[in-house]
């Protein structure tokens, strides 16, 4: 990161990419499909990761009514987390992938612009620009070493950790996270 970037501007930039990637999945077919929906899923994975680890937990903290904004979108994340699962295993050129994929979409769409106006619209009133970027500097640590796949059921930070490969490379993630959310 070499310009100075709140984590509102981050995030809202990673739900670009993956609207874009949600529109090249459905518009392409065979390995260029199977190449987008790849990128898409490791995106979706390490986002909601870094979500879960560092933006959720500022969020309950932080903003009125933070508890239930963060379960009612942990409910959509989970939701999309079985989805990708189901689909990981079909073939993207059945028309099994195409309905599910076509409902996926609209389920991310959704749990984006929710993620938007109900949760990172309050952080500027809630942070100064000084705490947006070191929360940026977090979800970006967390996003280095997080799980590149879907994990249903790994909701919460300790059970991200759970799934995670090697204890010792989570814990200096997150003591970069805790560092930089001060």
């Amino acid at each position: 990161m070499t310009e100075r970037t709140d984590v509102v501007e981050l995030l809202k930039a990673q739900h670009t990419r993956i609207r874009e990637l949600l529109d090249e999945v459905a518009a392409t077919k065979g390995d260029e499909r199977k190449h987008a929906f790849h990128d898409l899923v490791r995106l979706l994975a390490v986002h909601e990761t870094a979500e879960e680890e560092v933006v959720h937990p500022f969020a309950r903290k932080n903003i009125d009514g933070g508890e239930l904004v963060v379960k009612d979108r942990i409910e959509e994340e989970e939701k999309a987390k079985r989805v990708l699962s189901e689909l990981d295993d079909m073939d993207p050129d059945s028309a099994q992938f195409l309905d599910t994929f076509a409902a996926l979409r609209e389920d991310v769409l959704t749990h984006a612009a929710n993620e938007e106006r109900h949760e990172f619209a309050h952080f500027h009133k809630v942070a100064d620009r000084g705490r947006l970027e070191n929360l940026a500097r977090a979800v970006q640590a967390a996003e280095a070493l997080a799980p590149t796949r879907p994990h249903p059921g790994t909701d919460s930070a300790v059970k991200n950790v759970a799934v995670g490969p090697v204890a010792a490379v989570v814990d200096r993630t997150r003591d970069i996270v805790r560092k930089a959310m001060g």
